[in-house]
């Protein structure tokens, strides 16, 4: 029987990391996920975890401390935003080719400039490509969940890469919702104990951790993480199955909102999808056929799932909370495309940049995209197909 609670998501997070009480939790504050480490470094305080917490004077520090602690074979956590993120781009990069399986709250938030605190998906966007799986989050709940997960997947033998846990700064990290908790001895039964196979303070065998990597090793290194990237797809099937026999709440890659029988979807990440969601409903009523695609594991990517689940449907709208500035739209859209592309899954698919800044998305918004998708289904012209939501005036 679950605790039930009401939370922020940065508190959900912040309760996730106590529970699984990592050994080394570095962190620098940046708005909007200065409230994790700040909860947590209280739980430090107040003796309700042992973990080493380390406050550092940058975000880069926080990141090159965490390399550091798993490396030398701790289990190590941390959490930032936007800015932060890029300070660590360095490190991100480092942390998945050493296959350390580091953790990471990322609550998402525009980079600047100019400088801009509220929510788009450009952080994640721009590391997207640097080695860590990525699971998304709807709501606070599916933030916690997904942490509690995490351990889990990245460390696998078969996987052993970072993993962060993304979600939308201020709509859902300060917001507060009704969630279910697990007791605590649950999630250590389910989190387990970290056993790293090779790390630099066991005394039996010397390694050395990040040295000078030429012509003759990288490029097989570098396809070694490929099919770590590959095979993590397997296990967070796996693990998401684990957690559903435990606490009755189901994970897959994506999940499907009332498209057994639709006719126009939309593809969007993170709390986006519960404004759709209510559209959909409305748009249900009046006896429109729209569904709903979110996606929750975008890194790896699932091409052939995401082909499969779209290819009886007549028009696709892909929304991107991130413009990839390449006149060819933004990153789910390019993955959702070539992935139908590759299964030989033709629908029309247009591409939509919206919520860049903070700006506010609507039920109303959003079902303009599904009007604007009644007409390419019934025409089969895509026009544009690279658009903005909720843009004002003309460019």
């Amino acid at each position: 029987m679950g605790i039930r609670e009401r939370l922020s998501g940065n508190e959900a997070a912040a309760i996730a990391m106590k529970q699984i009480n990592p050994d080394v939790v570095a962190a620098f504050p940046i708005t909007p996920s200065t409230e994790i480490p700040q909860y947590f470094s209280s739980f430090v305080s107040n003796g309700e975890v042992d973990t080493e917490f380390v406050a550092v004077e940058s975000e880069h520090s926080a990141m090159s401390a965490c390399i550091g602690a798993q490396a030398a074979g701790a289990r190590a956590m941390t959490a930032t935003s936007a800015n932060g993120l890029s300070l660590m781009w360095e490190m991100v990069y480092i942390a998945s080719s050493l296959r350390l399986p580091i953790v990471m709250s990322l609550v998402n938030r525009a980079v600047s400039g100019p400088l801009n605190i509220h929510n788009d998906h450009s952080d994640a966007m721009g590391v997207r490509d640097s080695g860590w799986i990525m699971l998304f989050s709807e709501n606070n709940q599916e933030a916690y969940d997904n942490l509690l997960m995490a351990h889990r997947i990245a460390e696998h033998k078969d996987v052993l890469l970072p993993l962060m846990v993304c979600q939308d700064g201020f709509i859902t990290s300060h917001s507060i919702e009704n969630i279910e908790l697990l007791e605590d001895e649950k999630v250590k039964e389910f989190v387990g104990k970290y056993n790293p196979e090779h790390y630099l303070l066991n005394d039996k065998e010397p390694i050395a951790v990040g040295p000078l990597d030429l012509q003759a090793y990288l490029f097989e290194h570098k396809a070694q993480q490929a099919v770590a990237m590959r095979n993590a797809k397997k296990v967070i099937a796996e693990v998401s199955a684990d957690f559903e026999r435990l606490t009755g709440r189901k994970y897959e890659f994506f999940e499907k909102y009332k498209m057994d029988d639709a006719e126009t979807v939309i593809v969007c990440m993170n709390s986006t999808a519960g404004t759709a969601k209510a559209a959909v409903d409305e748009l249900r009523e009046q006896g429109v056929k729209a569904g709903l695609l979110k996606i929750r594991m975008f890194r790896p990517f699932p091409s052939e799932e995401v082909a499969e689940a779209l290819k009886n449907v007549k028009a696709i709208a892909v929304l991107d909370k991130a413009d990839s500035l390449n006149g060819a739209g933004g990153a789910l859209f390019e993955d959702v495309v070539s992935g139908m592309y590759v299964a030989n899954v033709h629908v029309p698919t247009v591409n939509y940049v919206y919520g860049i800044g903070g700006r506010d998305t609507t039920v109303s918004d959003i079902k303009k995209v599904y009007n604007d998708l009644n007409e390419v289904a019934q025409t089969g012209n895509v026009g544009n197909p690279y658009r903005y939501l909720g843009l004002r005036g003309e460019i």
